[in-house]
Formats: C-alpha cells, structure tokens, sequence
C-alpha cells in the first residue's frame, strides 16, 4: 500500500515546543485523512529544530464510493416539503427521486445518493493548507513581504519549504504540490545548514531519512537524545568522572542539535567553592551544558559538558574556549552573589523595626535579608498584603499548630521568621527556583539548629506528587502553616481554582497538607484553622485524588467521608479498614445484606411509610429475628465503642459478627408480615442493620 512523506521545514524551532508540535502535526493529519474516509496501517512522528515530518504508511490510495438512501416526506406531503427535501438531497426535481411504498405509511419518496471515492492526492491538497494555516503553535509569527495581506500565514519561525511525497513502497512516488502562501509542495529539502547546505530530492521515507543523516541531519529526536547521553557519558568517564544526568536539559539540547557533537569544557577550581546547586544551575541555564562529577561522589567537579550542531575542523577547540568564558563569566557572578549575601547589608539601620517586630538578630545576615523583605513592603499578593505580613499570619498559625505536631515552640518561631529570608539573597534573585534551598545553606553557615535550618527549605516541601515529604518536626509544622496559610487567604479574597486554571497553585499546597498529615500520621482538625466549609470539601477532593493513587476504591472512600469530615488521618484510616472488611467474605456478604434492607426501606419511605424508632422485643416471633435483634444489640455497642475509640479493624470485626444473622434473616423470615405490628417491627429491625453499619459508613454508596 502507499505511503505518504510529509516535511515542514522552517528557521529554528524552539525546543521546548517540538514534540508537542510533531505529535499535533500527526493527529491533525491523520485524524483529516481518517474524517475523509481514508485508513492507514501506521504513523509516526519526527523533529529536528528545522522541521516537522510525518511519516505515514499502508495509506490507502483513494477513499471508498459512498452510496446512501435518504427517506423523504410522503408523496402527497405540501409542496414546501417536498422543496426542502430535494434541496437537502441535492436532487433538482422529484423526477430524480425513487418512490418507496409502504402498506402502512404509503408512498414516500427516496434520494439516493452516490458519491464517488477521491483520490488521497486530491484529499492531502484539499486538507493540508488549512492544517499549516491553522496549526496550533503557543506563539508564532508573520515574515517577508506577505506578513502586511490579511490572512498571512503565521507559523512559529519563517516557513522555508514542504515535502509532500506519495506511492507504493517499492515504486516511483508523486509529489503532492499543494501550495500556501506562496510556498509549493515539492521532493526537495535540505540538510545540516553549515554542513550540507545543498537540495536533496527525496522520495519516501526510507530515504528522507538516509540522505538526511548523509547531510548531517539525525531525524529521530530519540536517536539523538541516545547519542548525546551515550557521548557524554563516555568522555565523562574517559576523565575520571560521572555525568549528572539531567532528563529535562537532555531533551532540550537534542531539540537544539541536528547534528550532535560532544565536546567537554572546564572552569577554574576556585567556582566550586559555590553551592553545587548554583554550579548546575547557572551552567544550565546559561549555556544548556552538563556538569560532571567525581566517581561515587556528590562534589561536581571543574568539567562540564556541551552539545555542539557543528562537527570542527580543529575538534572544537574555538568551542570549548567559547563556552568557557561565558561559562567562567556566568560563575564569576554567581560567586559574587554568594559572597555578598553572607555580608551584611548598606543599610542596617533602617531595618531595626522591622528586626524588632520579628526578633530578628540584625548581626546575622539572613536576619538582616528577612528584615529587609518586610522593610521594604514586597507584596505578596495585592489582596492579602506584604510578604511581611505572610510571615506574621504563618508565624502565629504555627505556634497553634505545635501542641498537635509537638515540635519546639522557640524553634517553630525562629524558623517561622527566617522561611522567607532568602527572597532577599542574590542567589535567589538570579535563580528563584533555589528559594528555601539557598536559605537552608546560609541559616547553616550563621549557626541556626539544624531543625530551623531544615524547615527553611522544607517548608515548601512537597512540590508534587513525587517530592519527598517533611520529616523533622519544626519543617512539619512551618509546611503546614505556610500552605494553610495560604489556602486561606485565597479562599478569602475568593481566588479559587477554576477548571485547569490554578495560578497560584492551590491544589499543590491542598494535595502537600493532605500528604503531609497522612504520611507523617497527624491529628489536625482543619475547621479549627479554617471554618470555611467549601475549603474543606477542596481538602476532600484533593483526599479523594490522593487516596485513589494510593489503590483505594472511590465508592469506599465516598462511603467514609462526610462533609464535615476534618480529620484527614482519620479518614484515610477507616477507608484502610473498610477496603480490608469489605474485600472478605464476610464483608461481601454483609455488604450484600445491608443493601437489601436499605432498599426495602427506601421503598418503603418513598410510599411515605413512617419507620419505627425502636424495635418491640415482644413482636419478635422467629428465632432467625431474635438472633438479629440480639446480635445488632451487641454488635451496634461494639462498633460503636471501636469506633469512639478509633479503633476501626475491631470496628469492622464487631460488624461481621453481623453476616451470619442477617444472612438467616433474609432466608427464614419475610419482612412484609399480614400481621401489621409485626410487618413494622420487622422494618424497624431492618433499620437497625442500617444504622449499625452507619457507624463505620454509608454501605449505600458501596458498589458490589
């Protein structure tokens, strides 16, 4: 079957925006070739930072004849009608139209419809345009001459040629020539722009990508991502080191490179008296380099490692000298940055009230950096103040929190005050993402406790799903402040999430304090800090999402939780013990009992029957509802008391004392009694087997 080669080929593309361009660019096509009645046996992406291809095979040659019956109005239907329905067939005059009897409905008339298939060159002509027209780029732009007509096309960088290709596998291909703008369709592209700036002709994919690598252009982002790493990994172990691994700057420099060349460079040993955080991160970001380190050691050493698009004639020598300087120049300044923030500030006296609000040491340079922040009134957010009055609101939450968490009130306060000191150090100016990290070291370095100067970089801990959790006491209680904090104060000024829009990533700061009381087994009541109940059932939902990460069944945990549920742990624990009671075979069978009775009640209910609160002891004639009675007596306390306990497994385990009796209930007696007395007896029986489960949860919203 043929196959179809597609090339959009541009300036360069930025990286972060190639794959996900690559993969729209299949599905757009794709999806226009299917919606035009056309099948393929596969597809497959491809990018370099100068284009876009598509390889597409087992593309059928032209799309099925299609041939449809359309039911029209009776024959003796009013004229208007009739118009309408020739006019929606295409049809001139009913002369056009079949007439169909039907003994029933009479006669009516019928379109019949063919339309012939069309050729996949003449489908590809029609959608490509609009698919280049339209394409989904986050940004793009208008070029030349044409970008001042209306309806110029855009695309991210100036679209320089296509390659349209199509044929069987083993013959000769057309070219498809649609054109846009000006730009036609064609078998020529071009390769490396330094290396083979020469036309190469192409006719399917097979050679696309083999005169390609022969002009220095890897198509397969994968295959460059596999050569950059497996170099680099080579030439760091040729020197005695390891490469840091970065999956994130991997991506990035293969959408950077047509050609990958791996060159290593170096810098004075002096730098690494710089945080290695800083060390990575300025030659990141700088120059989308690697760093390296000493085999089976965290320290980085003087070595760094760059992708090259151009394979020199000296070896890369020009290269590696200038990466260097930039590199060199980059270090020199975050040197200096590390320097002066262990200094002392130009203007201490202006910060003395701030220092004394907060009973700061003013001597201390990241004391002096927290004075400042307050002194110079950084807004936190235009509704809820100054960065100051943050640390004022977290500083008080977390001294209300300390009886529950039982970390050091004088340690909570002081790593209260000095969490956000580091929004004024250099460092963090240059590189924010270092914010609590960066603190953390230059709390160390002017001597706080260990726990203070963990909770400066802990307390924004976790970031995600996958980012570890708090574990010293003083870092527990300043996160939980800080994120309640600001949770609040959002819910407040009534910034909520709203569908996939949460700027000020509330939904993280939820899923960090649901994280946190659960995997560190805390005791907080939520409506003591907030009364707000619709932020409460945020916490629920993040609960939810949490928990059914965790395996837990959603109907178990709909089961447990009720909207004034605060207690999280305690949630988390009878779902625990729920999804253990519920998967055995007395749970099963329990579970099948109490729905029943909960349905003949419903029904009963629904008909307006009024059930009693109490059962008669003296209306029970069968031994099977005595037994019952006797054992939801027993079995109600237990669970009960378990449950004041919070003890939920013997909860679940005084419940299934419950399975045998209700089983035999159900067998031996029939609820729906001539006698009246005993018929409402026997439902307020049933209602007993409701509100004896209900101490543990709804078993109504279990499914099974």
């Amino acid at each position: 079957m043929p196959n179809l080669l597609l090339e959009l080929r541009s300036e360069e593309i930025p990286a972060r925006m190639q794959r996900k361009a690559a993969g729209d660019l299949k599905k757009l096509v794709t999806d226009a070739l299917v919606e035009a009645g056309l099948s393929y046996e596969g597809a497959r992406e491809y990018w370099t930072p100068r284009r876009l291809a598509l390889d597409i095979h087992g593309l059928t040659a032209r799309s099925a004849d299609v041939r449809e019956e359309r039911k029209g109005p009776r024959t003796d239907a009013n004229e208007k009608a009739i118009e309408g329905f020739l006019r929606g067939a295409g049809l001139s005059s009913v002369s056009e139209a079949q007439v169909v009897s039907d003994p029933k409905k009479g006669d009516f008339y019928v379109a019949v419809i063919s339309k012939p298939g069309r050729a996949t060159e003449e489908i590809v002509t029609d959608i490509m345009p609009g698919i280049i027209r339209d394409f989904p780029w986050p940004k793009s732009m208008r070029w030349g001459k044409a970008s001042s007509k209306p309806g110029a096309l855009r695309w991210v960088r100036p679209l320089q040629s296509i390659v349209c290709t199509f044929g069987p596998e083993h013959e000769e291909t057309t070219v498809i020539p649609f054109e846009i703008d000006g730009i036609t369709a064609s078998n020529i592209t071009y390769g490396h722009r330094f290396h083979a700036p020469e036309p190469i002709t192409v006719r399917r994919f097979d050679d696309y990508a083999a005169n390609l690598e022969k002009a220095k252009v890897i198509l397969d982002a994968e295959r460059r991502k596999d050569i950059i790493l497996h170099d680099a990994r080579d030439i760091a172990f040729a020197n005695g080191l390891e490469l840091v691994e970065d999956e994130g700057l991997l991506e990035e420099v293969s959408g950077l490179v047509e050609w990958p060349q791996v060159l290593m460079g170096s810098f004075e040993e002096d730098y690494l008296s710089i945080p290695s955080e800083i060390i990575r991160l300025t030659i990141k970001t700088n120059q989308k380099c690697f760093v390296t380190r000493a085999s089976g050691s965290e320290t980085l050493s003087n070595k760094f490692i760059l992708v090259s698009n151009i394979q020199a004639s000296d070896g890369g020598k020009e290269i590696v000298h200038g990466n260097g300087k930039v590199v060199r120049a980059r270090l020199s300044d975050a040197l200096h940055f590390w320097k002066r923030d262990q200094g002392n500030l130009p203007d201490l006296e202006t910060l003395t009230a701030s220092a004394a609000k907060f009973g700061l040491d003013i001597n201390k340079p990241l004391d002096q950096r927290m004075a400042k922040l307050d002194a110079l009134d950084v807004t936190f957010h235009a509704k809820l103040g100054t960065q100051g009055a943050r640390v004022a609101r977290v500083r008080a939450l977390a001294k209300k929190l300390a009886d529950i968490t039982g970390a050091d009130a004088a340690l909570i306060d002081r790593a209260a005050v000095l969490a956000k000191a580091d929004l004024r150090t250099e460092a963090v100016g240059e590189f924010p993402e270092l914010q609590g990290l960066m603190g953390r070291k230059y709390a160390v370095l002017q001597g706080e406790n260990a726990s203070v100067a963990a909770a400066v970089e802990d307390h924004y801990k976790p970031q995600g799903p996958s980012d570890r959790v708090p574990e010293d006491r003083v870092a527990i209680t300043i996160a939980l402040a800080d994120k309640l904090d600001t949770l609040i104060g959002f819910w407040a000024i009534d910034e909520k999430p709203t569908g996939s829009k949460d700027p000020f990533a509330l939904r993280r700061a939820a899923l960090g304090v649901v994280r946190i009381l659960l995997e560190r087994r805390i005791r907080l009541p939520l409506l003591a800090t907030t009364r707000d109940v619709d932020l409460l059932s945020f916490f629920h939902d993040r609960l939810k999402v949490y928990l059914r990460d965790q395996g837990a069944r959603h109907d178990l945990i709909d089961a447990v939780l009720t909207p004034d549920a605060d207690d999280l742990l305690m949630v988390a624990r009878r779902v625990e013990a729920l999804t253990a009671f519920i998967t055995s075979e007395d749970g099963k069978n329990l579970l099948a009992g109490t729905k029943r009775a909960t349905q003949l009640l419903a029904a009963e209910e629904k008909k307006g029957t009024v059930i009693a609160d109490g059962v008669s002891p003296a209306l029970l004639k069968l031994d099977a509802e005595k037994e019952l009675f006797a054992a939801i007596s027993s079995a109600s306390k237990d669970a009960s008391d378990a449950v004041a306990g919070e003890n939920f497994r013997s909860a679940m385990e005084a419940l299934s004392k419950l399975r045998g009796p209700v089983d035999r209930f159900f067998e031996e007696v029939l609820v729906n009694d001539e006698d009246a007395a005993i018929r409402a007896n026997r439902l307020a029986l049933l209602r007993l087997i409701r509100e004896a489960t209900g101490t543990v949860a709804d078993f109504s919203k279990i499914s099974g």
